[in-house]
C-alpha cells in the first residue's frame, strides 16, 4: 500500500474530512489531498501530529491497513463469553485444510509428549500458568516460522 493510501484510510477510519484535518494541522486542504495522493509528503512533525489526530502510532499510520486495524479492534472488543462460543478449530480448518489432514498422518502422541514437556518446563522455570505457557510456546513457534 502506498503511503498516501495509508493516510487516506487512517483519516477515513477516524471519521475526519480533509478540511478538518487541515484545520487541526494548520495546513491547507489541498496539502492534505497532496499527501493522500502521494504528490508530496508531510514532514515528520506533521506525520506525528496526524498519527495523534487519527489515534494511531506513527508506525501504524505509515503502514495503516484498514483490515488489520479492524481485526485488532474486533479482538480487543470480544468478550471471553463470545470467544468461548467460537469453534476456532473449525474456523482455521476452513482456511488451512492441513489441520484436518495431518491427524491421520502425524504421530500425534509423540509430539504431545514433547510439547507437554516444554509447557511444563515453562511453567516450572518461569512460574507461568497453563494459558501463559501455551501463549509463550505459540509465540516461539511463530518466531521460528517468521525466520524460516
Amino acid at each position: 500500500m502506498k503511503l498516501g493510501d495509508s493516510f487516506f484510510h487512517a483519516r477515513k477510519k477516524s471519521g475526519l474530512t480533509q478540511e478538518e484535518v487541515a484545520q487541526k494541522l494548520g495546513v491547507s486542504r489541498q496539502t492534505i489531498s497532496k499527501w493522500e495522493t502521494d504528490e508530496t509528503l508531510p514532514d515528520i512533525r506533521q506525520s506525528k501530529k496526524m498519527a495523534v489526530l487519527y489515534n494511531v502510532s506513527l508506525d501504524e499510520l505509515i503502514e495503516f491497513d484498514t483490515d488489520v486495524r479492524e481485526i485488532e479492534q474486533i479482538i480487543e472488543r470480544t468478550s471471553e463469553e463470545a470467544e468461548s462460543k467460537v469453534d476456532w478449530n473449525a474456523v482455521w480448518e476452513k482456511k488451512y485444510p492441513i489441520l484436518l489432514q495431518y491427524q491421520s498422518e502425524v504421530n500425534i502422541p509423540n509430539y504431545e509428549v514433547r510439547l507437554t514437556e516444554m509447557l511444563e518446563e515453562l511453567k516450572k522455570e518461569y512460574g507461568y500458568n497453563e494459558l501463559d505457557s501455551f501463549l509463550v510456546l505459540k509465540d516461539i513457534l511463530a518466531r521460528i516460522w517468521k525466520q524460516a
